[in-house]
């Protein structure tokens, strides 16, 4: 059962009902249980997980689990997903049972906004889909022609990860530099999970923890800088 949907030009992100309804609290009770404190206090436990949170406390903000289908992103945003694999599960839709014969894709907007490149690049798609139908016509097994398949084809995914993850993740992908559709893709991921619960939209736009990492240390820790933030030793 999906409880928030939120879509985009790319994709949809789809919050199930598993998620943990109410992060803080959730973790400020399993808090207080190792402290031996009352935890029969809903507002005590939300506190004790707030200042687990501030305090960087990070262990504990395993506990909360969001689960979600990433449905309609290219699989070449899906693959840098899947560098991130502490605490996620996940769940791709199928290239060996599925028809992939009239697949959806993704068209960048650098390519979108050049009438000539959209042209090569469509054209190119139509050309992969006549040789998926081809080969279909042959008896060919769909696992053994879905190699045709482009990285940007539009594919579906389940996931399941923790909080503490997800800050990491947004820590690396709402860089600036972070590759678009990725960028896109937390950025929708924190859309359905603020529509979602009370807590998460109280994480995420007041303690605002889903931040590039150049937020949080005042500086910017990467090589080649976007220039948001000085680099680390640099003053603006």
């Amino acid at each position: 059962m999906s409880l928030a949907k939120r879509f985009n030009q790319s994709g949809r992100v789809i919050i199930l009902s598993e998620t943990t309804d109410e992060p803080l609290t959730f973790s400020g009770n399993l808090c207080g249980v190792c402290w031996g404190a009352d935890t029969s206090d809903h507002i005590k436990n939300f506190k004790r997980g707030l200042e687990c949170l501030r305090s960087g406390h990070g262990r504990v903000l395993e506990y909360p689990q969001i689960y979600m289908i990433l449905d309609g992103w290219s699989a070449k945003v899906i693959r840098e997903f899947y560098t991130h694999i502490i605490d996620v599960t996940r769940l791709q839709a199928s290239t060996r049972y599925i028809d992939y014969k009239d697949f959806e894709y993704i068209v960048p907007p650098s390519i979108e906004a050049n009438d000539e490149a959209k042209e090569i690049y469509n054209q190119t798609i139509r050309n992969i889909k006549e040789g998926l139908e081809k080969l279909n016509k042959l008896n060919i097994p769909k696992e053994d022609s879905s190699g045709l398949l482009p990285l940007n084809y539009s594919t579906k995914v389940v996931v399941r990860i923790g909080l503490r993850e997800l800050i990491n993740m947004s820590e690396q992908r709402m860089c600036s530099r972070a590759y678009h559709e990725y960028r896109d893709l937390m950025s929708e991921i924190l859309s359905a999970l603020s529509v979602y619960s009370d807590e998460w939209k109280y994480l995420i736009e007041e303690e605002k923890i889903f931040a590039p990492k150049c937020q949080k240390l005042g500086y910017c820790p990467e090589k080649n800088s976007c220039g948001r933030k000085p680099k680390r030793g640099e003053t603006k």
